[in-house]
């Protein structure tokens, strides 16, 4: 799975539980951010601005 922000591989656990998270956008669309980046983007909104 690749982050939808800067198109690096995200990170699993042993248990294929990825860190990250996920942000659905206003269609329902789930889109997954990678650790890295949600660091960098504090809220949902500037999240789903930087999406590709």
């Amino acid at each position: 799975m690749k982050c939808s922000i800067c198109n690096k591989a995200i990170e699993t656990t042993f248990l294929n539980k990825m860190i990250g998270t996920h942000v659905k956008d206003g269609k329902g669309k789930l889109h997954p951010i990678c650790f890295e980046c949600q660091k960098k983007f504090n809220s949902k909104e500037e999240m789903l601005k930087a999406i590709k």
